[in-house]
């Protein structure tokens, strides 16, 4: 497996679970403290840090700690690969439904959108 291919793995991984989702949500609003972070959620503080590794070992947040706070923020790149990689099988996947369409239009020579009506 290529280290890209891990890196979306990864990436799609993170954003498989809702509370992370939420994180992301927030985080997109600029940076934020765990603390922060964790009110919404109806979850202990570990679990919280726990969603968070999960979110920076996949690249999507980084976090530093000023004092006693962890102040975490949205790494935006790590987003664009997998965009990146929606947006090549949206091609791919356009072109096979546009084909099944042709195929389905063909069984259809009318046109009228009812094949029974014969």
């Amino acid at each position: 497996m290529t280290s890209r291919s891990a890196a979306l793995n990864a990436t799609f991984a993170a954003l498989a679970d809702p509370a992370r989702r939420s994180m992301l949500l927030q985080l997109a609003r600029g940076p934020a403290s765990v603390s922060k972070l964790a009110r919404p959620l109806s979850m202990s503080l570990p679990a919280v840090m726990q969603h968070l590794g999960v979110l920076e070992q996949a690249g999507l947040v980084r976090s530093n700690k000023l004092g006693r706070v962890r102040l975490c923020r949205l790494e935006p790149q790590a987003l664009s690969q997998a965009e990146e990689w929606i947006n090549q099988r949206r091609g791919e996947w356009e072109q096979r439904l546009d084909r099944l369409g042709d195929y389905l239009n063909s069984l259809n020579p009318r046109g009228d959108g009812n094949e029974h009506s014969k």
